[in-house]
């Protein structure tokens, strides 16, 4: 390109040409890349690395075989007018196979509950409350995040049984394959890194570059190392062996 042609370039269009011829400004996208896809590796090892069974049934410790029932207790609607509101002093207990307390609490005022460290086997939740239709719910503690019951006016006995509506194995699966996806398309992003280094091959550094943005590397500082990394390699795309101007 001879100077004459430089003529009626800008000061920001002659600077980004200096860019683009230059090999650093190709380096330096590869290593944004890296970067970026490596925060993304990191963070799919940490994911894989975790017990996610453990860590949505809110136990910390699996030897312990324990977990905390925790909950809220409401009024019944009446005429979707009124109710709904927490009760609060309110017992809670957790009774075993031979109908024995092993734990209880009383709710507090926004009608919340937590029974602690009850065995994760087959248990019920027991509420008997003064003139309330009493409550029984067959359960596995830690199954459930959240077990929301609603104190109805009256005599009588509502039983419920939660031990089938458990998805913490569909959980436990479903973090799996996001923590392999997010390993995955970590690991992609490095070698889309590695490519942009080589300078050979610019549509493949693009691609995999692209899936790189999927492993999410610290939220959103990974993605913007590779958005910027892919930006530089894109500037400098002429100096990649196989590319060749549309």
């Amino acid at each position: 390109m001879g100077d004459d042609e430089f003529d009626d370039y800008s000061a920001v269009e002659l600077w980004l040409h200096d860019l683009s011829i230059d090999s650093a400004t190709r380096v330096a996208g590869a290593l944004m890349i890296f970067i970026g896809s490596l925060l993304g590796a990191i963070l799919g090892v940490a994911l894989i690395s975790a017990d996610v069974g453990e860590i949505l049934t809110g136990q910390l410790d699996s030897s312990d075989g324990v977990a905390d029932v925790n909950g809220m207790v409401n009024t019944a609607l009446e005429d979707n007018t009124t109710g709904g509101d927490p009760v609060e002093g309110v017992k809670v207990s957790i009774l075993d196979s031979d109908e024995l307390e092993i734990g209880h609490d009383f709710t507090d005022s926004g009608g919340r509950f937590s029974v602690e460290e009850i065995p994760r086997r087959a248990s019920t939740l027991l509420v008997d409350h003064p003139e309330n239709v009493t409550v029984r719910i067959l359960l596995i503690p830690g199954d459930h995040a959240q077990i929301s019951i609603t104190l109805t006016p009256g005599d009588g006995l509502y039983e419920s049984d939660m031990t089938g509506e458990s998805h913490l194995a569909e959980s436990v699966l479903i973090g799996t394959t996001i923590a392999g996806l997010t390993l995955l398309a970590g690991l992609a992003g490095m070698v889309g890194g590695l490519e942009a280094y080589r300078g050979d091959h610019y549509r493949r550094t693009w691609w995999l570059s692209f899936f790189g943005l999927w492993s999410r590397g610290m939220l959103f500082i990974g993605p913007m190392f590779i958005l910027l990394g892919m930006g530089m390699t894109h500037l400098a795309r002429d100096q990649f062996t196989d590319h060749t101007e549309d």
